[in-house]
């Protein structure tokens, strides 16, 4: 009897359709049906490493930082490609907790020291092999160590955006936050009255 899902899939063939910002494997493979027929399938993933993103925000205001950048992706499925985001990156080898502090400094000017993690997710799981690890921490106007923006030498120009809890979700109403990541931490963070 079938009890798990790696004795349902059987790896035919891999390819790789290319290696350039990016890793684009075609992969063959058979599936195991639940009506116990195995089907041949061939499916494609974009792996780009796993990832983190965290949300600043301030008790005392009820207030967050977001930052607005250009998105190629965005724009050329029909946005402006400016999307309002929360800090985010690639581990590259770092671990979730680190990553995300080196992040948020770089990208919103704020050094925070206790990071929350409170969930971790799947992006795009039909095509994307990136996982998120989301997280959460408190600043103040202490916490500032430089103006963030993003480093220019990866092609980062970030503006960096403190707008108060409420304003951040009447932007998710109306279509202005569209970036799924900061859509989640900005409804945990309400969800949860963190502010």
């Amino acid at each position: 009897m079938v009890t798990t899902t790696k004795d349902r899939v059987r790896i035919m063939d891999t390819v790789v359709l290319s290696d350039d910002w990016y890793v684009l494997k075609k992969t063959t493979f058979d599936f195991l049906r639940s009506d116990g027929v195995w089907q041949r399938q061939s499916r494609e993933t974009y792996d780009r490493g796993n990832g983190a993103t965290i949300l600043l925000f301030n008790r005392e205001q009820k207030t967050v930082v977001l930052t607005r950048q250009f998105r190629l992706p965005a724009f050329v499925n029909g946005h402006d490609g400016m999307m309002i985001e929360a800090a985010a990156g690639l581990l590259d080898n770092a671990s979730p907790e680190e990553r995300i502090r080196a992040e948020a400094e770089e990208e919103t000017g704020y050094r925070v020291q206790n990071v929350e993690k409170v969930f971790e997710a799947y992006m795009s799981p039909g095509s994307v092999t990136e996982k998120l690890h989301f997280f959460i921490a408190e600043y103040d106007a202490s916490s500032r160590v430089g103006r963030g923006g993003g480093v220019a030498a990866e092609g980062e120009d970030l503006e960096v955006i403190e707008w108060p809890l409420g304003d951040a979700l009447d932007a998710v109403r109306r279509g202005e936050i569209v970036d799924a990541k900061t859509i989640m931490l900005l409804q945990f963070v309400a969800l949860n009255r963190v502010l």
